[in-house]
C-alpha cells in the first residue's frame, strides 16, 4: 500500500515523483542551504566568476531534460506493460528482499552505462565539443544544475535508466523509489557542498567531492563514475585520488594527490 494508490498508476508516479523530488531537493540545497559557507567546495565567488552559463539557462536546460525524460519513461512503461488497466495481480510487490536486490542490480547497471557513456563522450572530441561541453559549462556545479546537459545527452541517460529498469526486473511501483534515490544521490554528487548531518554522501564514496574533481581541469579525465559507485574508476584506471582539507576563510576543497606513473 502506498499513498498514491487509488490516485495515480504506478506508471505515473514512476514518472512524477523523480521530478518533483529533483525541484523539492535540489531548491532545498539552493535556496534554504546557500549560507552556509562553512561547508562548501567552492566559494560563492568562485561560482559566479567561473560558470559559463546563467541560472536561468540552467533551470531552461533542466526542464527540457525532464520532458525528455518523462516522454521516454512513458514510452518504456507503454512498451513494457502487459495491458492498459492495472490489475490487482500486477500490484503484487515481491518481497522487500527481492526489491532491494533489484535496486541494488540496477545500480549496478546505471553505474556501467553512465561511466562508458560519459567516459567516451570526453574522449571522442566532436561529442565532447558539441554535447558534453554543455554540462561542464558549470565550473562550478551547483544542486539546481544538477540535470543541465545537452537534450543528447539526456537521451543516452534516460535510456540508460530504463536499460536498468528493464534488465533488474523491477516493477513500476519499485521504480518509483529507485528513480527518486538516484535524484537524490545525483543532486547530493552536484550540489558542492559537503553538510556534516547528510549521510547519503558519508556513504558512499562517490560524492559531491569525488564529482568535484572531475570539474576541476586537472581531473577532466578522472573520477567518470556516476552515479553510485566509483567500481569502473578503479577497474579501469581513471580513479583520481584526493583528499579533502579546509579551504582559505570557509569551507572545504578536494585537493588533487598527485598520480604516479
Amino acid at each position: 500500500m502506498v499513498f498514491w494508490e487509488g490516485y495515480v498508476s504506478d506508471e505515473a508516479m514512476g514518472i512524477i515523483a523523480p521530478m518533483v523530488v529533483y525541484w523539492v531537493y535540489a531548491g532545498f540545497y539552493q535556496l534554504v542551504l546557500p549560507s552556509l559557507d562553512e561547508y562548501r567546495l567552492h566559494s560563492r565567488k568562485e561560482e559566479d566568476e567561473k560558470n559559463l552559463v546563467p541560472f536561468h539557462s540552467v533551470v531552461k536546460g533542466v526542464l527540457i531534460q525532464q520532458l525528455l525524460q518523462a516522454t521516454i519513461g512513458f514510452s518504456i512503461f507503454l512498451l513494457t506493460s502487459t495491458t492498459t488497466s492495472t490489475t490487482l495481480a500486477q500490484r503484487q510487490q515481491p518481497s522487500i528482499q527481492h526489491q532491494i536486490a533489484q535496486i541494488i542490480l540496477a545500480m549496478l547497471i546505471v553505474d556501467a552505462w553512465q561511466y562508458f557513456v560519459h567516459r567516451y563522450m570526453h574522449h571522442n572530441k566532436f561529442l565532447y565539443r558539441k554535447v558534453h561541453s554543455q554540462h561542464h559549462r558549470l565550473v562550478v556545479p551547483y544542486a539546481v544544475g544538477t540535470l543541465y546537459s545537452h537534450p543528447v545527452e539526456a537521451v543516452f541517460d534516460t535510456v540508460g535508466g530504463g536499460v536498468a529498469f528493464i534488465l533488474s526486473g523491477m516493477t513500476p511501483r519499485t521504480s518509483v523509489f529507485f528513480f527518486s534515490f538516484h535524484i537524490v544521490k545525483t543532486v547530493d554528487d552536484h550540489c558542492g557542498m559537503l553538510l556534516p548531518w547528510n549521510l547519503v554522501p558519508r556513504v558512499f564514496y562517490n560524492n559531491a567531492a569525488y564529482h568535484d574533481v572531475h570539474h576541476q581541469l586537472q581531473g577532466s579525465k578522472y573520477n567518470y563514475s556516476q552515479a553510485f559507485f566509483s567500481i569502473w574508476d578503479r577497474v579501469c584506471g581513471t580513479h583520481m585520488p584526493y583528499v579533502v582539507v579546509k579551504r582559505d576563510g570557509a569551507g572545504y576543497e578536494a585537493r588533487l594527490v598527485r598520480r604516479v606513473g
